[in-house]
This record gives structure tokens, sequence and C-alpha cells, in this order.
């Protein structure tokens, strides 16, 4: 079998096996381990995709996909109109999946941007809680906003009446996870993708599901410094004050989905039940997910 063929199975089975894992429930015993292997899917299917469409275009120079695409460049005219077609889809693809990227961060950084901006306006300090800033608002509020420089942990007046000093603790150990963890890094690619095929169902559960994950890490970070039951707590006092919504390009304690309360109530779950997975288990997966990340690029190098 070609390497082209083989790159054409590695793009259906990437997204095949995207398909499974939004329905999975095992990953949220893993979420750390989960969420590299959704990294490791989503690149296996951009490169794939791209190698398929390329490879097949440059077949005829037998030098496999990265051979073939250099020598497409000196000498295109040895190519059929179709094969020619196949090669500039690919680069279309590849360079639009690029662009898509670069446009959802200028996107977030023009957002944070702007909220830090209002924030310098309306939200004040605490002494009783260095780095974290309080809004003056009725509505309950808990989210972060990223950065390099200067990332902020914001909570509203309403979040500071619901929730009792344990309480707040945690969901301030909870944010700061996310800031630790540049989760929003995480995210990133999965909104990109989205904004490439916003009516693609697969593509927006998949989101939903990596969202929940990084929830779910977060939880479990927040877990080694507070007890499990503190934030539990919290979850379900902002389920039932109704949260707002979390501020674009910021991410929030307790908004995730579609539904609002259902992702909560399988937090709140699992913060009271942990049961994660084998460390056996958990190597086994990482290395599954570095085979399926390097795969499509040892399969470039594979003469047609």
């Amino acid at each position: 079998m070609t390497g082209t063929a083989l790159l054409a199975l590695v793009a259906a089975g990437s997204a095949f096996g995207a398909h499974r894992l939004t329905r999975a429930r095992w990953t949220w015993r893993t979420p750390r381990t989960a969420i590299l292997l959704w990294q490791a899917l989503g690149l296996a299917w951009g490169l794939a995709s791209i190698g398929t469409l390329l490879g097949f275009g440059v077949a005829p120079y037998g030098q496999g996909v990265i051979g073939g695409v250099i020598r497409f460049f000196a000498d295109p005219h040895a190519l059929s109109s179709i094969r020619v077609a196949s090669v500039a889809a690919g680069l279309t693809f590849m360079l639009m999946l690029i662009v898509m990227l670069l446009v959802a961060i200028a996107g977030v950084v023009r957002a944070r941007r702007r909220h830090r901006a209002l924030l310098a306006l309306v939200a004040h300090g605490d002494p009783e809680m260095p780095g974290t800033l309080v809004l003056d608002h009725p509505a309950a509020a808990a989210y972060c906003v990223p950065g390099v420089r200067s990332p902020k942990v914001v909570v509203s007046a309403g979040t500071l009446e619901i929730l009792g000093p344990p309480e707040l603790a945690a969901v301030l150990d909870h944010e700061r996870a996310h800031v630790r963890e540049r989760h929003d890094l995480v995210l990133l690619p999965f909104t990109s993708l989205r904004r490439v095929f916003p009516q693609a169902g697969i593509i927006s559960r998949t989101l939903d599901a990596v969202e929940l994950l990084v929830e779910m890490a977060a939880d479990d970070r927040a877990r080694r410094h507070r007890p499990a039951k503190e934030l539990a707590t919290a979850l379900l006092r902002f389920a039932a004050a109704r949260p707002a919504p979390t501020p674009a390009g910021t991410l929030g304690v307790a908004g995730v989905a579609a539904d609002e309360s259902s992702p909560i109530l399988v937090r709140v779950r699992r913060l009271l039940s942990p049961a994660p997975l084998p460390r056996p288990l958990r190597g086994a997966m990482l290395a599954a997910a570095t085979l399926v990340a390097v795969l499509p690029l040892i399969l470039y190098a594979i003469p047609a």
C-alpha cells in the first residue's frame, strides 16, 4: 500500500477516533492524558488530510510527499491537470488551517486586551485575595484572563456572596490552574477548526469534549490543595445561581457545553468519587498518542 493510501486511512481513522472519543466517558478518569490524545488526533487528521491531497498530486514523481512537493515546485509541468489541482487543494487547505489558527489567536488577543482595559476601570483588588480582581456585579462569575505577562483571576461581588471562604479558595485554585497550565492554548486549535467547519457537528462535539476535560484537569489541580468537597459545593452553588457567561477569551469555573447544569453535575460526581486510570494504562495512552501524532510525518517520506 502506498504512503498516500496510508495517509488517507490515517485521516479517516482519526476522524472516526474523534467521533468515538466524543462519546467516551473513560476520558474523564484521566483528563490530562485524554487532552493529549485529542491533540494527537487533531494533528494527525490535519497532517494526513493535507498529505493525502499532496501525495495523490505528486505520486508520479515517486519520491513521497515531501520529495514530491519539492519536485513539483521545480517541475510542475510533468503532472496532469487533475494532479496539479490536488496539490493546489492540499496547499490551500494547509494555508487555510494556518490562517484560521492565526485569526483565532488574533481574536483572542484582542478580546483579552479589551477586557483587561475594562477591568482596569471597573474592578479592584482585595487585600484578602492577593492577585485577584473583584468585579462589582451581582451575578455569580469567576474566571481567568490568561496571558504570558499579566494573567488575571476575576471574581464578582455576587460570587463573594454565595461562596464561603473555603469554597472561594477552591474556586481560585481552579482558576489559577487554568492560568498555570495554559488551557487557553489547548482550546485554540479546536476553536479555529470550528471556524473552518462551522456546520460540522463533530467539530462542535469535539470542542465541547475538550472544554469539559480542561475543566476537569483544573478541578484535579485544585483538589491537590483543597478538599474536593469544597470545590464540589462551589460548583453546585454556581449552578443554582445561574452564573453569567464568561467573557470572550477567558476561562470560567462553571460554564462548558450547551447544557448549563449537566457538565457541572458530572464534575461534582467526579470530584466526590474519583476513579483515576492506573498508571500503566495512562502510559500506554501516551505512547498511543505519540504514535498517532508522528505517523503522518513518517508516511510523508514513503515513496508513492
